[in-house]
């Protein structure tokens, strides 16, 4: 038989666990190897095994956030219905990435661990997660309700609206005034207008 592995995939989950959790409770300048080691009743060797450094669980904690969306994106089921597809990856997936996850989504697309590094697995990981969402805009481009708006802009515009009201919800202000429910109802309503300007402009000239 052979070694076993001195730190397995258990270590590794209750080490993400915690890091989020500190970051969560406390934000990213509460994250460190000790913190993280004694949150997951482990041994600072253990995160420096798993994740190298401090800065090595900043990315984990990033690239987390886009193997969720990627993950939660690919379960998702699809309809005849492009457009009720894209709205449920804002409202079903990227919302609840923000709400549930809200330390993932503070360092993956606010960048509010300045020590965060953009490397390769990060990269390949936004990559996979962008690429679904650009797959599900496409539909929408292929049953011709882009109107001339062009598909590189419209994923821009389209993950920058989500990105919006992610943070607004986040605040907790502005979504706040609507009553209590509703919120699911505004990301909709935000996002089929902004799908409808697509539509709509005539003018915008294909890139």
């Amino acid at each position: 038989m052979g070694r076993p592995k001195e730190h397995n995939d258990d270590t590794r989950a209750a080490l993400r666990a915690a890091a989020e959790r500190i970051v969560a409770d406390a934000g990213p300048g509460s994250l460190s190897v000790r913190a993280v080691a004694d949150e997951a009743r482990t041994t600072t060797r253990a995160v420096y095994s798993l994740f190298g450094s401090k800065d090595g669980l900043i990315d984990m904690l990033a690239q987390r956030a886009f193997e969720f969306l990627y993950t939660e994106i690919e379960a998702l089921p699809e309809t005849d219905d492009p457009v009720a597809d894209l709205i449920d990856l804002a409202v079903k997936v990227f919302r609840r990435l923000a709400l549930s996850h809200p330390a993932l989504y503070r360092i993956a697309f606010q960048r509010v661990a300045p020590d965060l590094r953009v490397g390769p697995e990060l990269t390949a990981a936004r990559q996979r997660a962008f690429a679904q969402l650009q797959r599900k805009i496409r539909r929408v481009d292929d049953a011709g309700l882009l109107g001339r708006t062009s598909l590189r802009d419209a994923t821009i515009a389209f993950e920058a609206m989500m990105e919006g009201l992610a943070n607004a919800e986040l605040r907790g202000r502005i979504l706040t005034i609507l009553p209590a429910g509703k919120e699911k109802q505004a990301w909709r309503k935000a996002l089929v207008t902004l799908l409808q300007g697509f539509r709509a402009d005539g003018h915008a000239e294909r890139t």
